[in-house]
């Protein structure tokens, strides 16, 4: 049996962070940013990550052409879940009405979405599951230092999501194979130390804090070194060669990264799709958002070979190769969207700001 991509749905908030936006607060600027990163505004939620993953499933789902119901299994890649006990896909499970599916989280960081496609693919192709629906979905923002430029710039929130069936002929596509792994060797590149079971839960200063590592340097040529790997791994596996890529979408973390994964890769006619100017590092929601705007955009036509990669916390990799089906276009198509919200996307962080840096506040 083979497995295929049958319906994608995104849900990317409407409060929109800018540069200039963010400078009023973070001691950055929009050149300071847009020349390290390539970010020029990033998308803030109101909501939970569960309320996102639940926009998007939707849409994946009447992309699809199904139901709630008629799915057997959720994959919520997150680090950013709503709760721990239960898992943010349980409540994705609740607000969806996929009354018939298996639930649970996957925490890769920015590789989650990757990791959870290959378990969705083999779910599938083992017939234990007919109809996987795989989620990407991050309110990341909650989880950020306003103190701490090098970090604050870069991440948005939104969430992705794709369904997973069997393929039945060529024109519904086909998931090929995946290079996914993990090397712990150097952890402490980017990693929020005191957050979980290890953090002192009573002492009320340092609960309430959360304090990342984030060493860029190494991020950049460890990631990039990752995820060119990976790549090269997955085509390999696919029984393909670098020309036969049509569609290149790299995790949308830093435009440079973006461009020096694309030169040490080489894949000599594929388009890259490149999303991070306009949500920054949405982590697992990275690639299924790039994928439904290329989608929607025209950037992808229908059955390209395309090859997806990412890398995260950990240092967390992955690639996928996939033959896209040459369907472009939802078969039904879902209203769902996310509750207004009477503010700015600085109103969605005030309380953070107040907290983190309240000599700000007064001047937003």
């Amino acid at each position: 049996m083979k497995s295929a991509i049958t319906g994608w749905g995104k849900c990317t908030p409407d409060n929109i962070m800018t540069n200039d936006d963010l400078s009023k607060f973070v001691d950055t600027s929009d050149e300071w940013i847009q020349q390290r990163t390539g970010v020029k505004e990033r998308r803030f939620s109101h909501v939970n990550t569960s309320d996102m993953a639940e926009i998007a499933g939707k849409h994946a789902i009447a992309c699809a052409g199904l139901n709630p119901e008629d799915i057997d299994v959720v994959i919520l890649a997150t680090c950013t879940p709503d709760s721990i006990v239960p898992s943010a896909a349980a409540h994705v499970q609740k607000k969806l009405g996929a009354v018939n599916a298996s639930v649970y989280d996957v925490n890769a960081a920015c590789a989650g979405f990757l990791y959870a496609l290959e378990q969705g693919k083999a779910f599938v192709e083992s017939n234990l599951y007919k109809r996987a629906l795989v989620i990407g979905a991050e309110h990341i923002t909650w989880l950020l230092d306003w103190s701490d430029r090098n970090t604050a710039v870069l991440f948005g929130d939104g969430a992705g999501a794709v369904v997973i069936e069997e393929s039945k002929n060529e024109s519904d596509g086909e998931i090929y194979s995946f290079s996914n792994g993990l090397s712990s060797d150097n952890l402490e590149i980017l990693e929020i130390p005191n957050f979980g079971s290890a953090m002192d839960r009573f002492n009320p200063d340092e609960a309430a804090k959360v304090r990342w590592t984030f060493d860029g340097q190494e991020i950049f040529k460890s990631g990039v070194r990752a995820m060119a790997q990976a790549s090269a791994e997955a085509i390999e596996k696919s029984g393909l060669s670098k020309e036969d890529v049509d569609i290149f979408i790299p995790h949308q973390a830093n435009i440079r990264i973006v461009e020096a994964l694309e030169k040490k890769l080489g894949l000599p006619n594929a388009t890259t799709i490149k999303k991070v100017h306009r949500y920054g590092n949405t982590s697992a929601a990275s690639i299924p958002t790039a994928f439904v705007d290329a989608l929607e955009e025209g950037e992808i036509k229908g059955g390209e070979i395309a090859v997806f990669t990412a890398v995260g916390a950990g240092l967390a990799w992955g690639a996928c190769a996939v033959r896209l089906g040459d369907r472009v276009t939802p078969i039904n198509k879902s209203d769902a969207k996310l509750p207004d919200f009477d503010g700015t996307a600085t109103d969605t962080i005030k309380r953070a700001i107040e907290y983190q840096v309240p000599n700000k506040l007064d001047k937003i």
